[in-house]
């Protein structure tokens, strides 16, 4: 048989019969009422009366097969032909050999290599369309969420760190700042102090006090400020503002 069968289930294994009952009662309402997914165990048919999944196990290949329809940890629900295979029985058992290769029962994760996964890779290695979007939607929009979930805390630790970053190099400006009413003033001739956090904090004031002044032509820098070192506050400070730089 060319025609590649896939095999859906209700996933009741739970020891829980009202767990059981409640996984089917929401595959009715978000598959059959509203068309958008559901917790499903999915198998495919191709060449025989056997169905192809996959499941967890600790050891040896994840890769399974059982008589169609007859999975006994699930409810079967529907079947749905994807297609035919251009593939012959030799080609198929060579796929299958692979795939037992390649997933591992221990790889096996419920919302990243799950049934679903396995049988659209079996799916797309014989050349017929995947499953239906609805078979395996709540496992990819888990997967997702996931995802979103770790990214976004990973930002927040970044913001995190850049705040106390900031943190950190504001508190040793106003630290410089504090320090200079202890430090004596610095010489316009003198420049080996010019990194200090006292005389970054005696610039910084002199950026502020010049630009709190009004602009005018007629405007004279005071006596004092001359007395120091010859040259308006409004010069002294663009000098000194560049030579920081």
């Amino acid at each position: 048989m060319k025609e590649v069968v896939l095999h859906v289930y209700d996933v009741t294994n739970s020891d829980s019969e009202k767990t059981n009952n409640t996984i089917i009662q929401i595959n009715h309402i978000f598959k059959d009422r509203i068309g958008l997914g559901g917790i499903f165990h999915s198998a495919v048919q191709v060449y025989g009366e056997d169905e192809w999944s996959f499941g967890f196990c600790e050891t040896g290949s994840g890769v399974f097969s059982c008589p169609v329809g007859k999975n006994p940890m699930y409810t079967y629900r529907e079947s749905i032909v994807l297609g035919e295979t251009e593939c012959g029985i030799a080609a198929v058992n060579r796929i299958l050999r692979e795939l037992s290769r390649e997933w591992p029962g221990h790889s096996y994760d419920l919302l990243s290599r799950n049934c679903n996964h396995f049988c659209d890779v079996l799916c797309e290695r014989l050349g017929v369309p995947k499953l239906p979007g609805w078979v395996n939607r709540f496992a990819s929009a888990g997967d997702t969420a996931v995802v979103v979930a770790e990214s976004t805390a990973v930002k927040f630790r970044q913001a995190k760190t850049e705040i106390v970053n900031a943190s950190r190099v504001a508190y040793r400006f106003m630290a410089g700042l504090a320090s200079k009413n202890q430090a004596s003033p610095e010489s316009p001739g003198n420049n080996q102090n010019r990194g200090s956090p006292a005389f970054q904090g005696a610039w910084f004031k002199n950026i502020i006090s010049a630009g709190a002044k009004p602009s005018s032509s007629e405007s004279t820098p005071s006596h004092s400020q001359d007395a120091d070192d010859g040259t308006p506050l409004r010069q002294q400070s663009s000098t000194e503002h560049s030579t920081h730089l």
